[in-house]
């Protein structure tokens, strides 16, 4: 998947405009972008708390990347009508089946190569706030395309509704995970279970520090 420069200029105007409402309106502070790689493959691996995420987190990151795509996969029902699908597939995402999904898994391989994505480990959205556990299958993503992992903390943003002015929320990159030991190990589940619990503790690491963890569900 490519985008061409008139997708990336529209999707470059569009988190503005977000963020005029995320950052202006409200006070959604953003911490530790400069530890997101400017280019080659980056894997924002986040806990999921908000259906805000999708829009926030490309204005926390394409702020600084002008023009470049921060791509996501998003449930398969978004994309059930026309208008919805247009507007989500211009902003990068592209829909996942609920189950195991073999193309979803091709896509993001490619765009690995030396794209930036962002993904949620848990796989299903925690409203309370709690970090859920990492789903194994993105363990495996990381094994096989090796990107630079940025474990992602969203704090508050559960609590946000919309329309709405003064909120609170934050998020925080940290610096990029460590794998090579584990790179070292066999491809198999033990090894991408192995990973996916390194990025969930970094994402709880990150929320500690903010003082909004809430534990393992």
């Amino acid at each position: 998947m490519r985008a061409n420069l008139l997708q990336r200029f529209w999707v470059t105007f569009s988190v503005y405009v977000v963020g005029v409402y995320a950052s202006v309106l409200n006070n959604f502070i953003i911490k530790g972008a400069d530890n997101i790689p400017g280019r080659g493959p980056v894997l924002l691996a986040s806990n999921h708390i908000s259906a805000y995420e999708t829009t926030f987190l490309p204005w926390a990151v394409i702020r600084h990347n002008h023009f470049q795509m921060l791509w996501a996969p998003a449930k398969e029902e978004l994309f059930n009508k026309p208008f919805q699908k247009l507007i989500y597939s211009s902003w990068g995402a592209f829909p996942v089946k609920r189950k195991r999904d073999l193309k979803a898994n091709l896509i993001l391989n490619e765009l690995l190569a030396d794209q930036k994505v962002m993904l949620f480990p848990e796989g299903t959205r925690h409203k309370d706030g709690r970090l859920g556990k990492g789903n194994r299958g993105v363990g495996k993503i990381i094994y096989d395309t090796r990107p630079a992992v940025i474990p992602t903390a969203l704090a508050g943003l559960n609590n946000w509704k919309f329309p709405g002015v003064g909120q609170h929320a934050s998020v925080t990159f940290g610096q990029a995970i460590d794998f090579r030991d584990l790179y070292q190990l066999e491809d198999c589940k033990e090894t991408h279970q192995l990973i996916v619990e390194r990025v969930m503790q970094a994402i709880a690491e990150l929320l500690k520090k903010e003082g909004a963890y809430c534990g393992e569900v």
